[in-house]
């Protein structure tokens, strides 16, 4: 059926696929669940959620009375954070090089500097790990070098200690070592405060690769696209595919894997595809992301789909109204997809509400899957659980004017 056609939805599935993320999944239905009553209050409508029965993937069941019609939904979340989890799995100092080898990476290449041309908040935040991580060294070699003096001090003033100088030194700097590494130790600790080095590990984890997929989540992607294709082949309206922040590139290459496989059956239920907060860029810019750009440029041609991208300025940590097809430089001709639009959390944020959350980073990130005190055409509750298959309800939208949609990758290369 793809994107052609009206098509009313009674039943649907959805499978949402997180970015990277090291949490129990849990966390998204409970925020599926606050969020969802909070905006059915606003909006007039009703939304119920039940648990996935036991033994089941993790997920949840939607029923929902919306404008006039009943509709059920069964909502799965596709998990890979056992991979991020491995892969946040380093030392200090692993981490630390991490940090020179991501730096790099993304300096060398040039990936950088024209990332910024598109947008800077997203930069910044690359660049706050960095930052963020220096700085907690540098506190910690300060805190090393006053301990240092201080054993000194104590030990040869104070105490008159006549030790012969080698093993005086060896005393002073072991007790400066052992303060600046527990002060490290500290930091990482408490990463939930500060978010180093989970962003770090983030970044890194494509950058290691310079944007090829790592075997383990080629095998995961693998595994995804089965579970997707056999909902295809189930009785229910639409198939809605749902990738958040580093979770739509891995969407972009699990649908490109369904059609090219020819396991998008004609009769079945709509495809929909809904990117949210990507970063797609981050990735397509990198000199070996030959597997995702070409994702991207096959993608964007396909009748069997609808494919919606949702962004805000708002949202400092994504490529907000960036073609991430376009901007990758592998736009080809006949091009559809996908229709770029924002949520323009200023207007569907009250000034208060607004207001709250404007400083609020990575809650802003998350703002995509929660309640809008005024909301306009983007409402994620009636998209994912509404009686309108994606298609339809974008039918005739326009994108934002804003948007950025020319070539800025100085990698367009498809082919590996």
């Amino acid at each position: 059926m793809g994107s052609s056609g009206s098509t009313q939805v009674a039943k649907r599935r959805v499978f949402y696929i997180p970015g990277y993320d090291p949490i129990h999944p849990r966390r998204y239905r409970e925020l599926y669940r606050k969020e969802g009553a909070a905006q059915a209050e606003i909006s007039g409508y009703e939304i119920g959620l039940k648990p996935a029965p036991k033994g089941a993937n993790y997920g949840w069941s939607v029923d929902a009375h919306m404008n006039g019609a009943e509709v059920h939904a069964e909502v799965e979340v596709l998990v890979w954070s056992d991979i991020v989890r491995d892969s946040m799995s380093t030392s200090i100092p692993a981490t630390y090089l991490q940090l020179v080898r991501t730096a790099w990476v993304y300096i060398a290449s040039g990936a950088l500097w024209r990332l910024m041309k598109l947008r800077k908040g997203p930069v910044i935040a690359a660049l706050y790990p960095v930052g963020m991580l220096l700085l907690q060294l540098g506190i910690a070699i300060g805190l090393g070098i006053a301990v240092f003096r201080i054993l000194l001090t104590v030990l040869v003033v104070l105490l008159d200690l006549s030790l012969p100088y080698v093993f005086l030194m060896a005393i002073c700097a072991g007790g400066g070592l052992a303060a600046g590494i527990t002060l490290l130790r500290w930091f990482k600790k408490k990463d939930g405060m500060f978010f180093a080095y989970y962003l770090m590990h983030d970044y890194s984890y494509s950058a290691s690769s310079r944007g090829a997929n790592p075997p383990e989540l080629e095998t995961r992607i693998a595994v995804f696209t089965d579970t997707i294709a056999a909902a295809l082949q189930s009785d229910v309206d639409e198939v809605l595919v749902v990738g958040h922040s580093s979770g739509a590139h891995l969407g972009v290459s699990i649908m490109a894997d369904l059609i090219r496989q020819g396991r998008v059956p004609e009769t079945g239920p709509a495809l929909s595809f809904l990117t949210l907060g990507q970063v797609v860029p981050m990735v397509s810019f990198l000199s070996e992301a030959h597997r995702l750009r070409a994702d991207l440029q096959y993608l964007s041609t396909r009748d069997a789909l609808t494919w919606v991208d949702v962004t805000a300025p708002g949202d400092g940590c994504a490529f907000a109204l960036c073609d991430p097809v376009s901007v990758s430089g592998v736009a080809p001709a006949g091009k559809k997809w996908p229709l770029v639009f924002s949520a323009a959390f200023t207007q569907t944020l009250s000034p208060a509400r607004w207001k709250e959350l404007r400083w609020r980073f990575f809650r802003l990130h998350f703002q995509y899957l929660c309640a809008f005190d005024r909301p306009k055409d983007y409402d994620y509750f009636q998209i994912t659980a509404g009686p309108l298959a994606l298609g339809e309800r974008y039918a005739g939208r326009t994108p934002s004017r804003s948007r950025i949609d020319h070539a800025v990758s100085k990698y367009t290369s498809v082919a590996a």
